[in-house]
């Protein structure tokens, strides 16, 4: 989705701050992952499996599916751009696979308790995510299997798959967000841990934007 130009002129406080952030966000990832898993205690009931595989697929393997492009703080830095690709692919066909049995599960708790389906901005907003993750990653399929790229310039591909993925993320991030104003967070939580928990949300979807955009913008003016 981003590639890992790192700015040669950049001042290195610059970098060393991306750095920071970078690394931090990877933290609130696994964080905030195992602290819906233990709030929604998966298994207990059908509903409390839709947060948790939610958040794994929007907070975690999407996040860190994109951060495997930084040039700051990924943890296959030094690995091919072919090898990044192809575990970005992965980590988001994982998304799609835990975005879907999220939506199943919270579908089919509603429908054992008769209530209607998509009454709400987080469902409506949750539904148009999970269709789009699932397009973007068919559509990502010609820059791992070139030979499916026929006609179409790859540089234009790629760039095209950053910016719409950066709006994928950015829905997942409102999906989220959404989901962290509803009735179940919010009298799970205290005032201060909702907060936080906002908080994290924002920061992980700031430095996504400031990844994606950079390098897209770079990527631009290298072929412009």
């Amino acid at each position: 989705m981003a590639y890992n130009k790192e700015p040669e002129s950049e001042p290195r406080i610059y970098g060393y701050t991306r750095t920071a952030t970078t690394v931090l966000t990877h933290f609130i990832c696994i964080s905030f992952s195992v602290f819906i898993a233990v709030l929604s205690r998966p298994g207990t009931s059908l509903f409390s499996w839709h947060p948790f595989f939610m958040t794994l697929a929007f907070s975690f393997f999407m996040t860190e599916a994109i951060l495997l492009f930084s040039p700051y703080g990924s943890p296959t830095k030094k690995f091919p751009h072919k090898t990044k690709g192809r575990a970005h692919w992965i980590l988001q066909c994982l998304c799609v696979t835990c975005a879907i049995l999220g939506l199943a599960s919270i579908f089919y708790n509603k429908h054992l308790n008769g209530k209607p389906h998509f009454t709400s901005w987080h469902g409506l907003l949750g539904l148009l995510t999970l269709c789009v993750v699932g397009l973007q990653s068919l559509a990502a399929l010609p820059l791992i299997y070139h030979s499916l790229a026929k006609g179409w310039s790859l540089a234009k591909l790629k760039r095209y798959h950053a910016a719409s993925g950066l709006v994928t993320y950015l829905l997942g991030s409102g999906s989220l967000l959404l989901g962290l104003s509803s009735a179940w967070f919010t009298a799970s939580v205290g005032e201060y841990t909702w907060y936080l928990s906002v908080l994290c949300s924002a920061l992980n979807a700031l430095v996504i934007m400031d990844q994606v955009s950079r390098a897209y913008t770079a990527k631009k003016r290298l072929q412009s």
